[in-house]
């Protein structure tokens, strides 16, 4: 994995979480939060899609070694700002 496939997987990473935080209407974090949400959607997603048997619906191939998922990456960020959200809105 070069340095060009790396900039484009956190890229892809970051549009993801950005998707993710307006579809579940709670945002807290800047691009870098973006970026970690996206990476972190992406493992929640796919074993969640895994867990219920779903198939891949739409992933890339960075670099011919990395498939990233799209949607699995979007839903599973959406759930997780999602909960995020409701244990802090709470507080003040």
């Amino acid at each position: 994995m070069g340095l060009l496939d790396f900039l484009l997987l956190l890229l892809v990473a970051g549009i993801c979480g950005g998707l993710a935080q307006t579809i579940a209407g709670y945002s807290r974090s800047g691009c870098l939060g973006s970026i970690v949400l996206g990476f972190v959607g992406a493992l929640l997603g796919v074993w969640l899609s895994r867990a219920l048997n779903l198939p891949q619906i739409f992933a890339i191939n960075i670099g011919g070694e990395i498939t990233f998922p799209i949607v699995w990456s979007i839903i599973g960020a959406a759930l997780f700002v999602a909960v995020l959200g409701f244990l802090s809105r709470g507080r003040v």
